[in-house]
């Protein structure tokens, strides 16, 4: 389900992305904004995009890792050490 949703949410920024290109490629040919002022706002746009989803990715981690310690499950590094212990 979290899957889904960031894939919904990161198609939704996409498109929002293309969206606002095209509304600045239109303000540029009516010489409403340069270039350079259009390929910057795009960059900030992209960029904190990335960041976003850095950040959604690691509150994601850690509240699964939070579920996990409440719930008692066991984790990967829990049986690796339970195997070392019985070799």
């Amino acid at each position: 389900m979290l899957k889904e949703f960031l894939h919904v949410s990161l198609g939704g920024m996409v498109v929002l992305k293309e969206k606002i290109e095209e509304e600045l490629k239109i303000l540029e040919e009516k010489g409403k904004i340069n270039t350079a002022d259009a390929k910057n706002f795009i960059d900030s746009i992209s960029q904190k995009g990335k960041d976003e989803d850095e950040r959604i990715k690691t509150k994601i981690k850690e509240m699964i890792k939070e579920v996990i310690d409440e719930l008692g499950l066991a984790t990967k590094k829990d049986l690796e050490e339970l195997v070392s212990k019985r070799s």
